[in-house]
């Protein structure tokens, strides 16, 4: 019996200039940077991981910043919001911090639950959502943004389609069920308390075509418990999609197919993870790269951009962002 997905493991998008996208996932979101590395298909450029102190599965927005890169186009086929998960009572806090950073905002109600939404350097549209989670994860460590009031993970994401049928019967067998729907918004979820549990749908028969591009995700990514769950999944799923083989990706294992609307999805293994080449304490401070990759370090350190990493000390909540 298969084991269900129980919600993301991932988020992969695109960015432009490596520096200024580590400095905002980093010092403004005040995520760690887990792991730097480079794209497995294309090893002269950056793959960078964000997520909680360890990398945990549910927590992980990564990027191919890609230099020079022209902009992308949100549109149909696409996910068009990815939405963190903040503690419940944080959101004063974050528009706060948001405004002093910089960062317009603004505010929107789905199904009864505040979304800040704002965007990042590229334009990728983002959300924070008060969620009371299940399980804990651990801040990350080289940050100023206190604990109390630190992303906790995804909350979910949204995907612009044109039409809902044939996505919705594929999102059914992967044990995601309707939960309600308000205008032309859907929302779906497994059973479970998972982050990252969330994905709604916004239908718009007359949208255009997205276009890859900075700013645009190119795929999420569901979490399968380990290999062989993975491997019961693509059987299933081969049945209705096409599904690649299997891939290694060194810190998890990938299988990608498209929903009917042209979404990328994949199924990622919880295992092996982030610690398996480097440790907890300097965890993404150096360039890690695939072992079949290792003859071309030298070739790929000369071709890749330089970058900084600035890391914050631990944050104390003093009385100015106590009071908000």
């Amino acid at each position: 019996m298969r084991t269900p997905i129980v919600g993301l493991h991932h988020v992969t998008a695109i960015a432009s200039d490596p520096q200024r996208n580590l400095d905002f996932y980093t010092q403004v979101l005040g995520l760690r940077f887990v792991k730097k590395t480079v794209n497995f298909d294309d090893p002269e450029t950056y793959h960078f991981y964000f997520g909680d102190d360890t990398g945990t599965p549910g927590t992980i927005l990564t990027f191919f910043p890609w230099p020079g890169t022209p902009q992308g186009r949100r549109g149909a086929g696409e996910t068009i919001a990815t939405a963190f998960s903040i503690p419940v009572g944080s959101l004063p806090y974050w528009r706060k911090r948001l405004v002093s950073k910089g960062v317009a905002t603004e505010e929107n109600v789905y199904f009864g639950g505040a979304h800040l939404s704002f965007s990042d350097p590229d334009g990728m549209v983002l959300e924070l959502v008060e969620h009371t989670e299940a399980q804990a994860v651990a801040a990350p460590r080289y940050s100023d943004v206190p604990a109390q009031y630190a992303i906790q993970g995804f909350f979910g994401t949204t995907l612009l389609e044109l039409s809902l049928m044939r996505t919705e019967s594929l999102l059914s067998m992967m044990g995601y069920r309707k939960l309600g729907e308000e205008g032309d918004r859907f929302r779906y979820a497994p059973d479970g308390d998972a982050r990252g549990r969330i994905l709604d749908i916004v239908v718009d028969k007359d949208a255009q075509q997205g276009r890859m591009g900075a700013g645009t995700v190119h795929h999420i990514a569901f979490r399968a418990s380990d290999d062989a769950s993975q491997l019961d999944w693509k059987q299933e799923l081969g049945r209705n999609v096409s599904v690649t083989p299997v891939q290694d990706r060194t810190y998890f294992h990938s299988i990608y197919f498209r929903e009917p609307g042209g979404v990328l999805f994949e199924i990622a293994t919880d295992s092996p993870g982030f610690l398996i080449d480097e440790p907890i304490e300097s965890l993404g401070e150096a360039l890690r790269i695939p072992e079949w990759f290792e003859p071309q370090r030298k070739l790929i350190e000369s071709r890749v951009q330089p970058i900084t990493l600035h890391k914050a000390e631990k944050a104390v909540a003093n009385e100015s962002e106590a009071t908000l």
